[in-house]
């Protein structure tokens, strides 16, 4: 098993130090543009092979995709994080040309690689993956429904004073500030509805802090995350490469799934080793299935970016 990361900022070297720490491959290899930085964090991460116990292979490469070759599972990092301020539009103009280009030069060296995407604007950026390689649908998937459940689980863990990994819960919809949808009602702990242990006033505040999780986490830092992103990254990956059939939240293209066509968009999938398998239907109420039409309608605008004029 060989997996690649492209991207060695903050969430590529974090991604890539759990898949190594979690032996997901046999070979990993980290790929950045600037000159020297990921055969650095290949070495640094090596270096702590004999304190941590792992026998994955981890090398570097400053754009060399050749050293790519025969990936199983490559995730897409790159590109510019968010800063304060930042509209998504300017986001998408450098980011696109940047995940165009790496998907068109991952596949001439591994035609046959399943693509996660974690780059931003996520769902537009797993939008223009797909269109952009023609791949099989099933081979393109965007990591920002992980994310924002483990965001979710941990707003919950807090409001109940419970353990996250107890817990149960499920964000579909974009991944982003007003995009997102807690889906509050199918939230269990230990199988039990969270709803039995929250008012309806906690139960709002629990999806609201959720939904500004990652503009938190920026304001703070003055960039983007980077544990979370990259360990939900690694999930994914763990879930294709140990073919685990596991149920995770991911932007995926729709072919009138959820009421939705030709958009990439969170919705519950299971995945293994062939990427995602198939889509799994919650039965939306009207309530939920009208904020996912509305989260549909703000991710197109995004898209529709892509194909605006130069300038325009």
């Amino acid at each position: 098993m060989k997996v690649t990361v492209v991207g060695a900022g903050a969430v590529g070297a974090t991604c890539a130090d759990n898949i190594a720490r979690r032996e997901l491959a046999e070979e990993l290899v980290l790929l950045d543009i600037k000159e020297g930085f990921a055969e650095g964090k290949a070495q640094d991460m090596m270096q702590t092979a004999a304190l941590l116990g792992f026998d994955t292979k981890i090398s570097g490469s400053t754009a060399d995709y050749s050293k790519t070759a025969d990936s199983d599972v490559v995730v897409i990092t790159s590109g510019l994080p968010r800063k304060p301020g930042m509209t998504r539009e300017e986001l998408i103009g450098t980011n696109a040309r940047i995940v165009e280009d790496v998907t068109k030069n991952i596949l001439q060296h591994s035609p046959n690689a399943i693509i996660v995407v974690i780059s931003n604007p996520m769902d537009t950026m797993t939008y223009l993956a797909l269109k952009s390689s023609g791949l099989p649908k099933n081979r393109i998937i965007g990591m920002g429904g992980a994310l924002d459940s483990a965001r979710f689980k941990y707003q919950l863990s807090q409001r109940l004073g419970a353990s996250p990994s107890d817990l149960n819960a499920v964000v579909i919809g974009g991944h982003g500030d007003t995009t997102m949808i807690p889906l509050i009602k199918f939230a269990t702990w230990n199988s039990v509805p969270v709803t039995n242990f929250l008012s309806e006033e906690e139960q709002k505040q629990v999806v609201a802090d959720t939904m500004v999780g990652g503009a938190t986490l920026t304001k703070l830092l003055g960039t983007s995350a980077w544990y979370a992103p990259g360990a939900a990254g690694a999930a994914v990956v763990e879930a294709i490469v140990r073919d685990q059939k596991k149920l995770i939240p991911s932007c995926v293209f729709l072919e009138g799934e959820y009421g939705q066509s030709d958009i990439c968009l969170g919705v519950p999938v299971v995945i293994g080793r062939n990427g995602w398998e198939k889509i799994v239907d919650y039965k939306l109420s009207e309530e939920e299935q009208a904020l996912f039409n509305k989260s549909a309608e703000a991710v197109r605008s995004m898209n529709d970016v892509l194909n605006a004029p130069a300038g325009a």
